[in-house]
């Protein structure tokens, strides 16, 4: 496939996805420039330092003044409330896309925006529990699923210019309907969210009350607390978005603890066995 080439890339949030995206757009020689902007300055000048972007803009608004393509990696409620803002001054030719991990919410907002089109909605199912400029990774998407939402909104230049800019850094695509979207991140991302959370807080309290000294743990525990050091600014606002589908993925999982919990409780070995396979 031959190189996509945009004259300018600009990314809104210079943290792990938009810094990831940076490195992988110069990596791959996708577009002439990359300008960035970040809501704390440090960061941004340090993405600036870091080499992800070539400038910084002194805002949203004179990003999107001079960018083709605009990045829009921002927290899920920032995204839904400024999104038909920025669709506003949409140009002719120009894309808008997201990298958030709720849909039904964003898509909404936008339904009957007249500039809908020059959106696509975008889910990369890629990431770590870092963030910040430093946190960006090279080649983070390479054979990650990217989520295409509800594509038939989209203008289709628009659509094949963000389908190629995803095969291009290596991502496999998928695409669904933004309620089958939620539904499917409520089990398989943001349910594990809750439950790395709820997790740390059970080894804090019995640290608290002196029960344990966590320095003793295994690598266990490491691996299923280990997203539970990701930013509160973007989970807060996954999990009160995707409220409905959330919770009946914690109520799932829940039936599944009290089955073990009956079957240790029992001394049922058999029915322990069968959970466990």
């Amino acid at each position: 496939m031959a190189k996509l080439l945009i004259k300018t890339v600009g990314i809104v949030g210079i943290g792990l996805i938009g810094g990831s995206l940076a490195k992988d757009v110069r990596t791959f020689g996708l577009a002439q420039r990359i300008i960035g902007w970040n809501r704390t300055r440090a960061h941004a000048d340090r993405a600036l330092e870091l080499g992800l972007v070539d400038d910084v803009a002194e805002s949203v608004e004179a990003l999107i003044a001079q960018a083709d393509l605009v990045v829009l990696a921002m927290p899920v409620n920032v995204l839904t409330e400024q999104l038909p803002k920025f669709l506003d001054s949409a140009r002719p030719g120009q894309v808008f896309i997201d990298v958030g991990s709720t849909k039904m919410a964003v898509v909404n907002a936008v339904a009957q925006h007249p500039n809908r089109k020059a959106f696509v909605a975008c889910h990369p199912m890629a990431g770590t529990e870092r963030s910040g400029p430093d946190a960006a990774l090279d080649h983070l998407f390479r054979n990650r699923f990217t989520l295409i939402i509800n594509p038939e909104g989209s203008d289709p230049e628009a659509l094949e210019r963000v389908t190629r800019l995803w095969e291009a850094v290596g991502s496999v695509l998928a695409m669904m309907d933004a309620e089958t979207h939620d539904q499917t991140a409520a089990l398989l991302s943001h349910m594990p969210h809750v439950l790395a959370y709820a997790l740390a807080r059970t080894i804090k309290e019995a640290e608290r009350n002196q029960a344990l000294n966590a320095r003793f743990a295994g690598g266990g525990l490491a691996s299923m607390t280990r997203i539970a050091h990701s930013p509160i600014s973007m989970w807060q606002p996954i999990f009160c978005q995707n409220k409905a589908f959330l919770l009946s993925a914690i109520d799932s999982f829940k039936e599944q603890l009290d089955a073990f919990r009956k079957a240790i409780d029992t001394d049922d070995n058999e029915l322990l066995n069968q959970l466990m396979k």
